[in-house]
Order: C-alpha cells, then structure tokens, then sequence
C-alpha cells in the first residue's frame, strides 16, 4: 500500500511539473531601445557599480525585515479579500476627462477622431462596475491599461514628454501570479477591470485567471519565493509563455524545491502547476536578507534598462525600478511616486539650501533603505560620492532653459546634480532644486 501511494505521489509530482521551466534570458529589442538619449558627466565621474556604494550600507535587522515582510503579503493578497473598488470615483473615471478634453493621437502620430475614444468609454462599461465581484490572478506578464484597449494614447507625438513611450493608456503592468480583484467586464468580454495590490486598471480576460476558495488556499503557503534576475523566461512545453521580471512572486513548497505559478485551463479558471527552483541567483526564497551583496547585486541589474512610461514593452519607469528592488527585500510600495511617498518613515527636505539639502540627505537617508521623492519622480539613494549624495533613478531628463528635456531614459546612477555641466540647464528645475522628501524603510 505504502508503494503504491509513493508511485502515485511521483506520478502527480511530475504531471505537476511537466512541460514548464525557468531559465535566464534577455528581454527582445523594441522601439523602447531605439529612443534617442544622451549621457550626463555623472555617468563617467560617478561610479556606475552599485557595489561601490553596498559597503555603506546600514543594516536592516531580520525581525525588522519580516515585519516589513508580513505587512507585504497583506497588501500582495488584499485584493482577494476586495468586495468594492473602493477608489474614488474621480480615480476611477479620470481616463474620460482625460480623451474628452484634449487631442488624442495613436502610436502612428495620427489623430484619433472621437469614435474611437467614444468606443472606449462605452467598452468600459462603467455603469457595471462591482457587479462581478469576483477573484482572479495574473497568469502572465501584461498590460494593465485605463481603457479596454491596446491603442496608445499620446498628448502630442512630437513632443519628447508627450509622445512615445507617454501612453496614457498604460496604467502599469502585472507580473505573473498577481491576485486580482475583478469589478466588471468590458462590453465585448474581452476585458477585466481589476484591482491588484498597487494598481487597478484593465487587463486582457485572457491573461487571467477566476480563482476560488480551494485555488486560493492552496496558493497561499506561508512560504513565498521571489525573482531575484531579471529578464527570466517561463517555457511551456520549450517555447517561450511569459517573461518573468524581478520581482515576480511564487509560494515556494515546504522543502524548497518547487515554486507554484497559476495557469488557465479551458474554463477559464485557475489550475496551479508546479515548477523546479532555479538557483537563488535567479529566485531566491522572499525576504532576500538585506547585506550589501544582495543590495549591490539586485540593484545593478536596473541599471542602462530603457524608460519605459507604466512598464511599456517590459521595462519600467522610476517608480517601477524602487517597487521592484524593494518588493525583493518584503518592503510593498505602491504603483506611483506620490503614493511611495507616503509610505515609510518621511524627511520633508522641501525649501532647503542646495548645501544644506545634500548635508541632510548624507545625514539622514540611509544607503538602499531610502527614496529621494520630487513631485513626478523617485529614486533609490545609494549613499555618497566625494561628499555628494548618489542615486539610482530610472530618469527621463533633464529640464533646459527652453522648458524641453534632454533625455537620459535610462536608469542611470547620478549625484542630485546630473547635467550640471550643460550650459542650456534650467536651474530652478535641477533635481537637487526640486527635492522635497527623504524617505526611509
């Protein structure tokens, strides 16, 4: 009896992991890489190894971290416990003022004329809203998008802060084995409007999920495991399924050795399928200890990544870059740089001296457990630099006296100063100028 139970365990063991695997890769080119940039003297001058700045760091204690830890898996699987939206109607509705007011134009630079934003509304369906109330979760890499549509909208195409990669239409994105909340459907069926832990916006039907009581039970372990590369790939049967992005979660399973990620079958509901652990170089058991090899060794893979508006084409934006590195360590922030803000321990710096705003940021941000927060951008403080503070930014550049921008679009490692040495450099607007928080895990 006893045999034929471990013949049958095995046999279950191996249908569960058939046909998938994780293996490291590289994200394919797209027109994201072909954005014209410059380079700035910081990113000559200014060591470009976070491993430089990792012997700064200060400690973050193990009974601190699980705190931290615990307060994250709370946000990471609050949608399931969702019954409403609960977001302001003006959030909710925004996109709508936003296509009715101004001239939207698509990624070909044509214009777009009102039936096809007025089809857009009308997909969305609002008048439906909460009337689902179901549970979903991610079952790939994707779009979370302000209408039921994959056309961009753009401001003014020619315009290098209004045209691509700006799409409007792109509200952020969803790793893979992210719980959703699901509001309504788009009037076609094609969409779900969900709600994950950071964002809520519209996602393909076919890029989720409908998960139940047992599904939800079975997902929830206690034990979590989280990518630590990025620009990994899942295969399905040898071909290419999703890329997975640092940061992407999976339970991890009781002796370490397999990791759960949620599949579709032909219902359209949630079948969890296991896969064998790569090495913690790749996926590490979550929270990754916070020492100065793991911090130098996660942050350096932000770096030279393309700027990518709400994650556009699989790379990210400013906020995209600290929620990332931060999600490794069990710290949740959320989607945008106003809202990660406000979360953990603040410094207003607002209003300071150029000196003195650099002297306090030495002074009391802390190497990798602190953001640099201005109106619109974040980044992550690494520490200092001959007396200047350094950061890692995902940034799109820098204001000239013109009022246009000279891109960077990169995540880059710089001073608070970058492009001080341009001559055209609108010195009201130098990040350094326009600092107004520190914050601190």
């Amino acid at each position: 009896m006893r045999t034929t139970l471990l013949i049958l365990a095995l046999l279950f063991t191996g249908a569960i992991q058939a046909g998938y695997s994780i293996k490291p890769g590289k994200r394919s080119r797209t027109a994201i890489d072909r954005l014209p940039f410059h380079t700035v003297a910081d990113m000559k001058q200014v060591p470009q190894r976070t491993s430089y700045y990792a012997k700064q760091l200060i400690p973050l204690s193990w009974s601190k971290q699980k705190q931290y830890d615990r307060a994250y898996n709370k946000r990471y699987f609050a949608p399931w416990r969702m019954r409403e939206m609960n977001e302001p109607e003006a959030d909710l509705t925004w996109q709508i003022r936003f296509v009715q007011k101004r001239k939207i134009y698509d990624g070909r630079k044509h214009l777009l004329p009102p039936k096809v934003w007025q089809w857009w509304i009308k997909n969305s369906n609002l008048e439906k809203l909460d009337t689902v109330k179901g549970r979903a979760i991610s079952i790939r890499h994707t779009n979370l998008r302000a209408f039921p549509t994959d056309t961009p909208a753009y401001r003014d195409p020619w315009k290098s802060t209004e045209g691509f990669p700006f799409d409007y239409n792109q509200n952020s994105e969803l790793h893979l084995n992210v719980p959703l909340y699901i509001s309504h459907y788009s009037l076609d069926r094609k969409w779900a409007f969900v709600h994950a832990g950071h964002a809520f916006g519209w996602v393909r039907f076919s890029d989720i999920a409908l998960v139940g009581n047992d599904f939800i039970k079975r997902f929830k372990t206690g034990r979590y495991a989280i990518s630590t590369r990025d620009n990994l790939f899942l295969y399905r049967d040898k071909k290419r399924f999703s890329i997975l992005k640092l940061g992407t979660l999976f339970p991890l399973s009781r002796n370490g050795k397999l990791l759960s990620l949620a599949t579709r079958n032909s219902k359209g509901h949630a079948v969890l399928k296991r896969v064998k652990k790569p090495a913690d170089a790749l996926i590490a058991p979550k929270p990754v200890a916070f020492t100065p090899g793991n911090v130098a060794y996660i942050s350096q893979q932000f770096l030279n990544e393309p700027y990518g508006w709400g994650g556009k084409l699989y790379t990210r934006d400013c906020s995209a870059t600290t929620r990332d590195f931060f999600s490794c360590f069990g710290i949740y922030l959320d989607r945008n740089s106003a809202k990660q803000a406000k979360s953990g321990n603040s410094i207003n710096i607002k209003g300071m001296e150029k000196r003195a705003k650099k002297e306090a940021i030495i002074r009391y941000a802390k190497p990798f457990r602190s953001l640099l927060y201005v109106p619109g951008h974040i980044g992550l403080y690494l520490g200092q630099y001959r007396d200047e503070p350094v950061i890692l930014h995902t940034y799109w550049g820098i204001r000239l006296n013109n009022w246009e921008k000279y891109t960077l679009a990169r995540t880059i490692i710089t001073t608070t100063e970058p492009g001080k040495e341009h001559p055209q450099i609108r010195e009201k607007s130098k990040l350094i100028n326009t600092l107004q928080k520190i914050i601190n895990f």
